[in-house]
């Protein structure tokens, strides 16, 4: 049996941490405006999603590309009413192509304001990094 090297304890650089806030401040920005095919393109698919539902059951599906432009444009609606996120996130890399990212958000839209607590596990691919993994509450009846 190989066993992989010990990459525990992995501590980003300023430009590894410069990288990933860029990334979701794009996404962040691409979200207000719903380009919902951008948003994809920032995905690494089939993409994971890990929920529970409002029974109370934990849940978890992968979505291909059409499912996650199909769910996310019911969700973030047609655009018609201004749409902001305020987050505060707290990266954990794993490596230097993953991290997984917890995040705290107020999302406000047409006036109401929303909390949001989330994860999302990225990787790095030819030096982008994309979403693979999308962990929140609630979701699951959508799954």
């Amino acid at each position: 049996m190989t066993f992989l090297p010990d990459t525990t304890g992995y501590t980003p650089t300023p430009e590894d941490r410069a990288g990933l806030d860029a990334w979701f401040a794009e996404y962040d920005a691409r979200s207000a405006r719903r380009e919902i095919e951008r948003m994809a393109d920032m995905a690494v698919f089939p993409l994971n999603l890990v929920s529970d539902d409002s029974a109370g059951n934990g849940r978890s599906a992968q979505w291909d590309r059409e499912q996650f432009v199909a769910t996310m444009t019911h969700v973030m609606g047609d655009g018609s009413e201004d749409l902001s996120f305020e987050s505060t996130r707290t990266p954990v890399f794993l490596s230097p192509s993953m991290a997984v990212v917890f995040t705290d958000s107020v999302m406000t839209a047409g006036g109401t304001t929303q909390r949001l607590r989330y994860a999302d596990i990225l990787v790095r691919q030819d030096g982008a990094w994309a979403f693979q993994t999308m962990i929140q509450s609630g979701w699951g009846d959508n799954l």
